[in-house]
């Protein structure tokens, strides 16, 4: 049996090589380039991937045709898979640094507890977006009702009616992105909150036709696949194609921050070259770290942070520098 295989029947004295925790695409990349070196891993999958709320992206290569994002990680799952059983379904409920690694705390979707040691942690936790409220509509970007990735999927709108659900620069942002790159034809919702432009936002307005309906929503329309009218509480009816939320994103990166790891004000965690946060053993990749949110971005992070990873795991944690000197050595 090849090292790898024996990660779900390690006994508790042994250490991983490193624990991914995340079973979205870029825990899953990271998870192949760990079995194909042979390392000894466990992946800890919550099941609640943001990829998973996909209906269909055209921006993964190879995938001409698109490809839906619960299919993007049955697809990787499989092909961990073929390498052994290495994905446990469950969620780390607390992760302690130790002098030769980490120690973390995981509830099993099974319902037993279990704790696992291991010399490197990746960090593949992403992020959620925010729902937007909607009445007696919750979960609507779950449930693919409004989208939330024009980079992904703002092709597909391009030259339709388009509303982005959103406020202040977040939400303005995203209304000039559609706006100067796929349709002329854009409203921004802010869903009761005031706008209070300066004059710059003014002239963003003004520059590409943005219509901003300041008015709260009071009732809608849907035929169960998508969302057909919206009623503002005055009672004016707004038709639109396609509805986008801009209302931000939650960091899942409470396990890194508790470690004391580098974080910007949104919580995403700062990182070198090498996908190391500011804690040495600790790596991430994917939404949670300040980065283009995006799957093959994602991917990429997590290739790195698994080379690395493979690159210095007969080094002790203990003896490599701390990241500070490394990042202005490396110049990062």
């Amino acid at each position: 049996m090849s090292p790898g295989k024996r990660s779900m029947t390690m006994t508790d004295e042994e250490r991983l090589d490193c624990l991914i925790v995340g079973g979205g695409p870029a825990g899953l990349t990271a998870a192949l380039y760990l079995a194909r070196f042979n390392r000894r891993f466990l992946v800890v999958d919550g099941g609640q991937a943001r990829a998973s709320w996909i209906p269909t992206s055209h921006n993964i290569p190879l995938f001409a045709e698109g490809i839906g994002g619960p299919d993007i990680l049955a697809r990787q799952r499989d092909s961990v898979e073929q390498y052994g059983p290495h994905i446990l379904k469950g969620h780390v409920s607390a992760l302690h640094k130790r002098a030769d690694g980490f120690t973390a705390e995981i509830q099993c979707a099974t319902g037993k507890a279990r704790e696992v040691r291991a010399r490197r942690v990746l960090l593949a936790t992403g992020a959620v977006d925010i729902e937007p409220d909607l009445p007696d509509l919750p979960d609507a970007i779950q449930r693919g009702l409004v989208r939330y990735c024009p980079i992904c999927d703002g092709y597909e709108a391009r030259n339709r009616k388009i509303a982005v659900i959103g406020h202040g620069d977040r939400g303005l942002g995203e209304a000039v992105f559609l706006a100067r790159t796929y349709s002329r034809d854009v409203t921004l919702l802010t869903l009761g909150q005031g706008m209070n432009l300066d004059k710059a936002g003014r002239e963003k307005v003004k520059e590409h036709a943005i219509k901003v309906v300041e008015e709260p929503i009071a009732a809608l329309d849907q035929d169960g696949h998508r969302i057909l009218a919206i009623r503002t509480r005055s009672g004016t009816e707004h038709r639109f194609d396609i509805l986008y939320s801009a209302l931000g994103i939650k960091i899942r990166s409470d396990l890194a921050i508790g470690l004391g790891a580098e974080h910007d004000e949104a919580g995403a965690l700062i990182v070198d070259d090498h996908n190391r946060t500011s804690v040495s053993g600790l790596y991430a990749a994917g939404d949670v770290v300040r980065a283009l949110s995006q799957i093959v971005v994602g991917m990429g992070h997590a290739a790195v942070a698994a080379t690395d990873i493979h690159n210095r795991c007969e080094l002790p944690t203990e003896d490599e520098p701390e990241w500070p000197t490394r990042a202005r050595a490396e110049g990062s």
